[in-house]
């Protein structure tokens, strides 16, 4: 079977998509996943606390790799009977959102304190804080790293082809057993990533750049 440069670049793009589609599944999922785990953290709670570091700490310190092939074949010791997309969703999902409720946390710890006491004084409820006075100002902070690590959320589902997922580095991976041209494919996969992850990079760097210019005036 004979594989035009066209044919390749075309298989790329199809699997591009799940690529893309993997990252946005995984961040927003991530970012739902995070809200309750935020509002634990802040509640201030010890065990809540305690549980909150616990499981950012578990998918942080443990490879993504390994929590994908827990997701895919521990569910199947359950009987529970899972797709490659569901198993890389779900330990994407898990993984994001342990990053972002640190990224998130850190964000709302970094302005003035001040700002709680000042709107306990004018009589707003802990909700009514955190959604009129303190989320505004922290995700101006939060903005940058969190477009940052949406960067490593797409490079990391690369790691989804070891499930069998096809996504960009799978169809790589199969188009390079047909043509027997290595160099040639994954050049092209890692112009494909390049080409996803590049322009949230300069976003962030160019946001961050833009918040501490407004910071310091």
């Amino acid at each position: 079977m004979n594989f035009t440069d066209w044919d390749i670049v075309r298989n790329l793009l199809l699997a591009a998509r799940w690529t893309l589609l993997l990252s946005l599944t995984a961040f927003f999922g991530g970012a739902l996943v995070t809200l309750p785990l935020l509002l634990v953290r802040l509640s201030q709670r010890r065990w809540a606390v305690r549980f909150t570091h616990f499981y950012a700490g578990v998918f942080q310190g443990t490879p993504l790799l390994m929590q994908l092939f827990l997701a895919f074949f521990g569910l199947g010791l359950f009987g529970i009977d899972v797709s490659p997309w569901t198993a890389a969703a779900l330990a994407l999902t898990l993984f994001t959102s342990a990053f972002l409720v640190d990224i998130w946390h850190g964000s709302i710890v970094a302005l003035p304190k001040g700002q709680w006491e000042a709107s306990r004084c004018l009589g707003l409820s802990f909700g009514q804080t955190l959604c009129r006075v303190v989320a505004p100002q922290a995700m101006r902070i939060a903005i940058a790293p969190t477009v940052g690590f949406s960067v490593q959320v797409i490079k990391g589902t690369a790691l989804a082809s070891i499930i069998g997922f096809i996504e960009l580095t799978k169809s790589g991976t199969m188009l390079n057993n047909v043509t027997y041209q290595p160099f040639k494919v994954f050049s092209m996969v890692a112009l494909g990533y390049f080409l996803m992850c590049y322009p949230l990079s300069y976003y962030s760097r160019y946001l961050e750049k833009k918040f501490n210019a407004a910071h310091h005036h």
